[in-house]
């Protein structure tokens, strides 16, 4: 009995914990999204949003009981986009574009495989969170033709800027969104 309530505490606790990083993540969109609102978007502001992210992405996907592996892939790979940003600051727009585009790409494709192995809501939150990365990957990629132009013409515009800043609170949002369902199914799973 008493080993029973002791594994209902502590899967109350690893809700909360996993409710809290999907707060911290939707946070981390805000701050996403009011970049554009400073004079300038540096590669160290990216990457450590990237970074912030992907830490808490990683310590609550070894929290999650089911697709544990791929929860914590999904977070490293976001930190190690961070982590490129910070070594190789560029000055100009498009080389900070491109490892974005393959953070999506492959976040997406470890989603994926994560949705398959996932049910219920989950599932639908987690196929919903690969999709976003995949669309962001997508229109980020057809963008660049006509943006290429634009940049080489003009320099990075702040509209370019704000886009680009737009495309990771968006993946935020929906990956803040996910880990708040993944809470709210361990909060039952525990009752």
């Amino acid at each position: 009995m008493a080993t029973q309530a002791h594994r209902g505490l502590s899967e109350r606790m690893r809700a909360g914990a996993l409710r809290v990083a999907g707060i911290a993540i939707m946070l981390l969109s805000a701050g996403a999204a009011l970049l554009p609102a400073g004079k300038t978007l540096s590669s160290d502001m990216i990457g450590g949003l990237l970074i912030a992210a992907g830490l808490i992405e990683t310590v609550a996907g070894s929290l999650r009981q089911q697709v544990r592996a791929f929860a914590m892939a999904a977070g490293v790979v976001t930190a190690l986009a961070g982590l490129l940003f910070i070594l190789n600051p560029e000055t100009h727009f498009f080389p900070t574009v491109w490892p974005i585009v393959g953070w999506l790409l492959v976040r997406s494709v470890i989603l994926a495989a994560s949705a398959i192995e996932t049910r219920g809501s989950v599932r639908t939150w987690t196929g919903l969170s690969a999709g976003m990365d995949f669309l962001l990957a997508v229109l980020l990629i057809t963008g660049l033709s006509i943006s290429t132009i634009v940049v080489s013409v003009f320099g990075p515009t702040r509209e370019l800027v704000a886009t680009f800043a737009w495309i990771l609170a968006a993946s935020f949002v929906v990956n803040g969104l996910m880990l708040l369902e993944v809470a709210s199914c361990e909060r039952e799973a525990a009752a």
